[in-house]
């Protein structure tokens, strides 16, 4: 056929009819406003709907069999084990089939089809999505956005200008889908103002290369936990392949969707632990800076496709569970950039500093910067690679130096970017420690410090334990501990003041130091 004819009015049911009679079992027939999927035991067909609307154009036979290619490769960086090919329909519009001789009418995407209860928003709903699951995703998307193709500089994507007015858009749509709103109007001038205020910034990202070709829709129903037991993985299929615009963006817009859907669906801790991961594994936290601005962005997407969208009767919505209330995630992300705070760990190795950051950071909602991974990334190592294989000295007074002023511009970022922050390093030097303060003092935010403790005996055995496994950053070992034992520098009575002081030997009341950090004052 000529693939530049009229749409023709596709009829998914013969195909439905007869993928039924080759598999002998029932097929499904599931749509949304741009594709129709049928859904046998093991496979999905997708093919797109013959539709022109203001963000997509699949009106010709041409731009829907590219779009299917598009989805194809996209989506396989990701996902390569769930898209399998495209296949062609042939026949009629009233009489379309898969595979014979007749011709070519239209094209469908073929995917493995994964197991009903394997979407994020599903497992969540279900009180089945863990920790190890994010962090299992946020370890692939850091990867898969170093590997990205990145956009040029003075290209199309990735502008200043264009973020912003991306944002005023979605806020313009929702005013006529919703009316006057107040809340609408409070979120249009953060909008602005933020835009004005990150213009500078976002021209750095671009120029440093930041902007790259993403997901664009990183929702937590485009997201998957696959396979079972150890071998589970998690990933992103789904991603936009309709419109160049939306997936190439700064990489920061494209984790501020899963960030902020977990936050709205009351999930802030794994949120959280998916930055923390993130970060750690990419060291991108000159990136927090722009987050909180995308994450409210990607919060107004949701707010629109809700509006936009028709009500679901409980029954349709049990497996993903009620639509959050978007608009007011939004608010609470702007209202929560407001109140930045830094604390910084002290304690000798093995005094469960890390392991109490990391939690607390869940808790309380806040960026970790962890030394033992900066310091190896100054270095151009891997967080669990060792130095002395390789034959670094990691330890030095110029290394030293070198990672605690990398660590201060790290956290300057994420407080400038309104989050709050822990600095997760030992922190036996008072000199250290004042840099820190004085951070804090020069942003107006609140400073505390984390005072980690344990027995001797217990720190020499946790630091023996955690050298012989290898599965930790830190390469402190037992020669080290004795040498901080002799050498740590301990908190003055100001610094006391401001210290929270825990026995890491016995149980630790996490929600209660979060909420005790939280409620520190700034120091006068």
């Amino acid at each position: 056929m000529d693939d530049d004819a009229p749409p023709p009015a596709l009829n998914p049911e013969p195909l439905r009819a007869q993928l039924q009679r080759l598999t002998g079992a029932p097929v499904a027939l599931l749509q949304t406003h741009i594709s129709w999927v049928l859904l046998t035991a093991h496979l999905a067909f997708k093919l797109k709907k013959p539709v022109r609307l203001p963000f997509v154009d699949f009106s010709t036979a041409a731009r829907r069999k590219q779009a299917c290619l598009d989805e194809l490769r996209l989506n396989r960086r990701l996902a390569a084990s769930l898209y399998l090919g495209v296949l062609p329909v042939r026949g009629t519009p009233d009489a379309p089939r898969l595979g014979g001789g007749a011709p070519v009418l239209d094209h469908a995407v073929v995917m493995r089809r994964f197991p009903d209860g394997a979407l994020m928003s599903e497992r969540l709903c279900a009180g089945q999505l863990l920790p190890r699951h994010v962090e299992c995703l946020a370890e692939r998307l850091a990867d898969f956005h170093r590997g990205a193709a990145v956009a040029a500089a003075d290209g199309p994507f990735g502008q200043p200008a264009g973020a912003c007015e991306a944002a005023l858009t979605v806020l313009d749509q929702l005013d006529d889908a919703l009316g006057v709103d107040a809340r609408l109007q409070a979120l249009r001038a953060w909008v602005r103002r933020q835009g004005e205020n990150l213009a500078p910034v976002l021209r750095r990202r671009l120029d440093a290369g930041a902007v790259r070709e993403g997901h664009g829709d990183l929702h937590l129903a485009n997201l998957i936990v696959l396979g079972e037991g150890e071998r589970e993985e998690a990933t992103a299929f789904d991603c936009i392949e309709f419109d160049p615009a939306l997936r190439w963006a700064d990489v920061m817009a494209d984790i501020a969707f899963t960030t902020m859907d977990l936050q709205a669906h009351g999930r802030a801790d794994l949120a959280f632990r998916f930055l923390d991961v993130y970060l750690q594994r990419g060291g991108d936290y000159a990136g927090t800076r722009v987050l909180r601005f995308f994450q409210v962005y990607r919060a107004l997407v949701r707010a629109l496709v809700a509006a936009l969208s028709p009500p679901t009767s409980s029954a349709q919505s049990a497996p993903s569970g009620p639509r959050p209330d978007y608009l007011a995630c939004a608010q609470a992300l702007v209202a929560a950039g407001r109140a930045p705070r830094l604390l910084i760990t002290y304690g000798l190795s093995g005094s469960g500093k890390s392991t109490l950051a990391q939690a607390l950071a869940a808790q309380a909602g806040a960026v970790r910067v962890r030394s033992d991974v900066e310091r190896k990334r100054l270095f151009g190592l891997q967080a669990l690679q060792r130095s002395a294989a390789l034959g670094l000295d990691l330890y030095t007074p110029q290394a030293g130096r070198r990672t605690f002023e990398h660590l201060l511009a790290c956290a300057r970022e994420a407080l400038l970017g309104g989050f709050a922050v822990i600095v997760d390093a030992a922190f036996l030097s008072r000199e250290h420690r004042r840099l820190f303060e004085h951070l804090a003092w020069q942003l107006g935010v609140p400073f505390g410090i984390l005072a980690c403790g344990a027995d001797a005996a217990t720190l020499r055995e946790r630091v023996a334990a955690r050298d012989a496994a290898g599965s930790d950053p830190s390469e402190a070992g037992v020669a080290v501990l004795e040498k901080q034992l002799a050498t740590a520098e301990p908190l003055e009575a100001a610094e006391r003041a401001c210290a929270m002081e825990v026995l890491t030997d016995q149980p630790v009341d996490v929600p209660a130091l979060a909420a005790r950090w939280l409620a520190q004052p700034p120091a006068a």
